[in-house]
């Protein structure tokens, strides 16, 4: 009788578990992943952190969804790149519409430092509370290059760089010692853009002017009491202070549920037609190289290998199942190779089914080479994209290796046999050679982009030469076509394939078990496109690394390194 009372009482629990109200609940403080892990070594590093794609779902699902009573999300001070952050303020934003409670909770957002990026986020919430020890570092943007030639000019390292054209700085780290006027200009407006997407977000969602937005960052930062009184935040209070005011907002018997597990649950309750018609989702995530994806071990992260993207491009190109692509980037560029080889897949599939690029924190170089040919691009306003251009060169260390005493004797076959060597500088005859090389992909890139665009070779080149773009700028010269996230870029892929508005979404390719245990046929076969663990470094020094025995890659179309002050 005891058990089966007791087997009574558990059912009903579970009965009332499934019927409670839901306050669903996100925790940033690791931050977000863009898209899937790609290889089993990402998907161990991104165990605790909830996928971008999950949290967007989820929160499209929740509005419609009356069990779901309020969103609290717990911001923290792992940085996130300004677009994911304005992709998620604009999910949550929609969901506020929907009339159901938005609370966010920081800690503080910026502990003796800036914090402007997340208290943006954080404004677009209804109730905003920060705890009373916290701050609000709401100081501005501000863009920091560092150079190293006078560095490695002590060192006896000298580099030889040719760039196309007077924009394109990547290589100025190496070879510069301050910023070129051009330099200047360009980051000059991308940090006036910026600031005025997080003025206009953030006096919208806080009811201010945006003078007076402006006069707060000028001040800034600010302590609890200071944020307080001065309508930044609506209350001081601790974790347990808020989330007891959103259980009582959403009724005592409301349970707490991750928004990742609640997305997750609610396409499981779905179970769509494996085989139903709908949209892949293809992830382009890294810097661009030829060969398959890895991951480097100096702290580079993941690579895109024009291998393994365009094993996927072709696979959703042939799958009849696929009615439309949504091709998401977020990438500084690379290999210049590499990228022409993805967007010939992107160009063959585009001819099949609509294509449409989804543009992350970053598609710019390569980045933009893999996404122009498509149907349809969307990027957010904090997108830096564009940096049409190229540069080329080598470090040259004869000096470095005289000081150590090092010599090195050269024995070849033919006048440029050593050209890319290291211990010497490149000849007259070799810069002929470098220039002819830098001018034909700069004449490349910049064609395919007029082609795709649909503009002059005249005022392609007046928006390329090298030039880094918000993506707001980018859409105001035609460089992009929408601003929005990658929830607009699924709705419009469905629109243009004729799809219902909740036709499936799948992250492409979908393998089963045997397939990703089991090496591919072919470079046909859709197994293909499966990332393996390949340890590789690569990025701006990654010849230099080269030269000290360690396995190099990179290319010449690459978005400067700067470091962003939140």
């Amino acid at each position: 009788m005891d058990a089966g009372k007791a087997i009574f009482e558990t059912v009903d629990k579970l009965r009332q578990r499934r019927t409670a109200p839901l306050v669903l609940e996100l925790d940033l403080t690791e931050g977000l992943t863009e898209g899937p892990p790609a290889d089993p070594l990402a998907a161990l590093l991104s165990m605790r952190k909830p996928r971008l794609a999950d949290v967007l779902s989820g929160l499209r699902r929740a509005r419609q969804d009356p069990r779901v009573k309020a969103l609290v999300v717990k911001i923290g001070g792992n940085p996130m790149g300004l677009a994911m952050v304005q992709e998620l303020r604009q999910a949550v934003i929609h969901f506020r519409a929907s009339g159901k409670l938005t609370v966010a909770f920081g800690e503080t957002f910026g502990e003796f430092g800036g914090g402007t990026v997340p208290y943006y986020l954080a404004s677009a919430f209804e109730r905003l509370y920060l705890q009373p020890s916290g701050d609000v570092g709401l100081t501005g943007v501000a863009v920091e290059q560092r150079f190293v030639k006078g560095a490695l000019g002590k060192l006896g390292i000298g580099y030889e760089v040719g760039q196309r054209h007077e924009y394109k700085t990547a290589a100025n780290t190496f070879t510069q010692d301050r910023m070129t006027e051009p330099h200047r200009e360009s980051m000059g407006r991308i940090v006036e853009s910026i600031t005025e997407s997080l003025v206009a977000g953030i006096a919208d969602s806080r009811r201010l002017d945006p003078g007076k937005v402006r006069e707060l960052i000028d001040r800034g930062p600010f302590t609890a009491t200071e944020a307080h009184e001065a309508g930044l935040v609506d209350g001081l209070a601790y974790r347990d202070e808020v989330y007891d005011e959103v259980k009582r907002a959403a009724g005592e018997e409301a349970h707490l549920l991750y928004v990742s597990r609640y997305a997750r649950g609610a396409a499981v309750r779905k179970l769509p037609n494996p085989t139903a018609d709908g949209v892949a989702l293809v992830h382009a995530t890294g810097m661009i190289r030829t060969g398959r994806s890895g991951r480097s071990p100096l702290g580079g992260g993941g690579a895109i290998g024009s291998d393994t993207i365009s094993a996927a491009l072709r696979a959703a190109r042939r799958d009849e199942h696929v009615k439309a692509v949504v091709f998401r980037v977020d990438s500084p560029g690379g290999s210049y190779v590499a990228s022409d080889t993805v967007w010939r897949e992107v160009t063959l599939l585009r001819e099949v089914k609509p294509v449409i690029v989804s543009m992350g924190d970053l598609a710019a170089s390569g980045g933009y080479f893999i996404s122009m040919a498509a149907d349809v691009i969307i990027a957010q306003p904090g997108t830096l994209t564009g940096s049409i251009g190229v540069y080329g060169g080598k470090p040259v260390l004869s000096d470095l290796l005289e000081k150590l005493g090092v010599t090195s004797e050269l024995v070849a076959e033919g006048a440029n046999a050593g050209m890319f060597s290291t211990t010497r500088g490149f000849s007259t005859e070799q810069w002929e050679r470098i220039n002819a090389w830098l001018d034909r992909i700069y004449d490349d890139f910049t064609g395919k982009v007029a082609t795709s665009r649909n503009l002059s070779r005249e005022r392609t080149h007046e928006l390329a030469r090298g030039r880094v773009w918000t993506g707001a700028d980018a859409r105001a010269n035609g460089l992009v076509d929408e601003l929005g996230g990658l929830e607009d870029a699924l709705v419009l892929a469905r629109k243009r394939a004729g799809l219902a508005d909740d036709a499936p979404v799948r992250s492409y390719p979908r393998l089963n078990v045997v397939e990703r245990l089991r090496g591919p046929e072919s470079s046909e076969d859709k197994s293909a496109a499966l990332a393996r663990i390949r340890l590789d470094a690569w990025g701006p020094l990654a010849r230099l690394s080269a030269e000290l025995g360690l396995p190099a890659a990179g290319g010449p179309l690459l978005l400067p390194s700067w470091y962003v002050i939140r």
